[in-house]
């Protein structure tokens, strides 16, 4: 995953080779969570469950084996490359201890950072709409330009508001 030019001053020096190292050397090419390897195209199915050429078998989401799936598998299949991508496993990036890095394909990587990319969003929207509602209006320098200050309809008036304003 490329680094924002935002973010590049959270990372070491030498994040390139740290990252080539916990992807190729430690992982050997494979997800840590999964097993998908490195570079190759992989047929997956819906949950996660995917084809295993090396070992000729279909495994999980979480790498183990299961059954083969009884539904049609050309009709909910699809091919997808796989590329790892070193992550934090504590979502911070200057944090770069190898005991706290792990190796992760793209849906691994996904679902590991979900709940902090939703909780970022969030707290994003959060002060947009703060920094607006402060001085009823946005501030188009900070990149608030969507926001509108709220029309009274949207307001939860209720029967004594409604009393004060006639």
């Amino acid at each position: 995953m490329p680094i924002r030019p935002e973010h590049l001053f959270l990372y070491p020096i030498d994040w390139p080779q740290l990252s080539h190292h916990v992807r190729f050397v430690r992982a050997d090419g494979c997800c840590e969570h999964c097993g998908r390897p490195h570079g190759q195209k992989v047929f997956h199915l819906r949950g996660g469950r995917w084809w295993d050429r090396k070992r000729h078998c279909w495994r999980n989401g979480q790498g183990r084996r299961v059954r083969r799936p009884t539904e049609n598998i050309l009709a909910h299949g699809a091919w997808t490359p796989v590329v790892l991508a070193c992550a934090h496993l504590n979502h911070d990036p200057s944090d770069s201890a190898l005991h706290r890095l792990a190796a992760l394909c793209q849906r691994c990587h996904m679902l590991h950072d979900g709940p902090e990319h939703r909780r970022r969003r969030w707290m994003n929207a959060h002060y947009r709409r703060a920094l607006g509602d402060l001085f009823y209006g946005p501030y188009p320098i900070l990149g608030a330009e969507w926001i509108t200050p709220t029309p009274i309809s949207m307001l939860d008036h209720s029967r004594s508001s409604y009393a004060f304003m006639r």
